[in-house]
Order: C-alpha cells, then structure tokens, then sequence
C-alpha cells in the first residue's frame, strides 16, 4: 500500500520519467520565459531548470530549511575546485542529521494536530472511542449473523485513506478496483477494527499513529499522521 520514502539525494532521479527525444538541438524561446529578461541562452534555462529539480528535491525531503547561502558557496567550492570546510566522509551523516531532526519536527506538530482532532471527534455522536485510542463510526451495518474475520484471515476491502486535512494518500475506491490481503499484514489500526466488523459493513476509522504508521513519513503519508479511512469489509477468502 505505502512504502517508505528514500532519503537518498539525486538529481538524475527526477528526470528518470522524462522519456528521451531526438537529438536535434532544442532552441531557446522566449514564449518558455516570458518576461524574463534573465534567461537568455540555453544555458541559462539549464542551469535555472536544474536549480528548480535541486529545489523540488530538496524539499521533498525535509531539506528545503537548509543554510541557502553555504549550500551556494559549497557548490562554487566543488565546481572551482576548492577544498570542502566538511569532509566527504561526513557529508551523509550531517545530511541526515539534519533531516531526521526536520522530520522529527513535523512529526511532533502532526501529532498534536493529531490530538486535538481526536478530542474534537471524540464528542461527535455515533464515533466510539476504544481503549487503543482508535477511533470509528458506522456508515453502514453489516448483519449480525455475517462473520467476522479473525487476526489469520485474508479480507477482501475497499478504503478510501485520507489526512486530517482531507488529502487522499489511498484508494481502492478511486482506482475502481477493492483489495485483498492478509489481515496480519496491514497496520495494527486496521486489524484491530476489522475484527470487530461483519462481512457487510463499512466504517469510518479514525486512526491514531501510534497504530498506523508511527512517525516516520511513508509515502504521502507525513510522519505523525492521524489517518482517516472508510473501509469496507466484502467478504474472507479463508
């Protein structure tokens, strides 16, 4: 469903979908600047088009708080080649110092977004609270008689997954197509509350963290996140 998102920068990974025309020679326009007096020659558009990757890059990966001025005059240190005021042995380790401690950061702040926004839906009618923190409602209540999945099942679902905020970051319901898994196999949020489902049901779940995905960010998912998802439950397959 989501994977982890690597920490590793490049810059050639952000063209690696760009797919590889003719060799002609690609003529500046003026119509790709418009009003831009400053990118004039091929050259220009390059080297402005590569600090916008480097940007993008960056900042998906909680680097774009960085000292803008030493990171200009490291890359006139390496092109002029002078010698570097950090050694290459370090240079990964104070990266990912520095990201661990922005994730960390936004982490703590979705956290307390988190709780708030569970206090707040707490007091909503028809949301129970369980002892794990995890919260539900039911959009629709499936027979008594229908069986429930046990921890060793495979479920068939739909989901639609979202923030707080209402960013979609999963679907099965947009891609038109549910999902089969083992039950053991998802987050701990889900498997807590499928178990309390029958076949036929669908709930809204208000997921804590601590049983999602704790608070390292995994995909579009941002470290801390309390997840929202409406899932139902059509059937096990064994």
């Amino acid at each position: 469903m989501i994977l982890l998102l690597a920490v590793t920068i490049t810059v050639t990974g952000s063209f690696a979908q760009v797919k590889k025309k003719s060799a002609t020679p690609v003529t500046q326009s003026k119509t790709t600047v418009a009003g831009n007096s400053l990118i004039k020659t091929s050259s220009d558009s390059a080297g402005y088009a590569l600090g916008i990757r480097i940007a993008q890059n960056l900042k998906g990966q909680n680097l774009d708080k960085i000292n803008l001025s030493l990171f200009q005059k490291a890359m006139n240190d390496v092109f002029l080649g002078k010698k570097p005021a950090i050694a290459d042995s370090l240079l990964d380790q104070s990266i990912n110092r520095f990201q661990q401690k922005a994730q960390a950061q936004k982490a703590g702040k979705a956290i307390e977004e988190g709780k708030l926004f569970l206090a707040k839906n707490a007091k909503r009618p028809g949301v129970v609270t369980l002892p794990s923190g995890m919260q539900y409602e039911i959009m629709k209540a499936g027979s008594d008689t229908a069986p429930k999945p046990s921890l060793t099942s495979k479920v068939k679902c739909h989901y639609h997954g979202t923030l707080i905020n209402g960013k979609v970051f999963d679907s099965s319901v947009d891609r038109g197509e549910p999902v089969t898994f083992p039950l053991d196999g998802v987050i701990r949020g889900w498997q807590e509350a499928l178990q309390l489902m029958n076949v036929g049901s669908k709930w809204r779940l208000f997921i804590p963290p601590s049983l999602a995905y704790g608070n390292e960010p995994s995909g579009p998912i941002p470290g801390g996140s309390t997840l929202i998802f409406e899932v139902e439950l059509l059937g096990i397959e064994q």
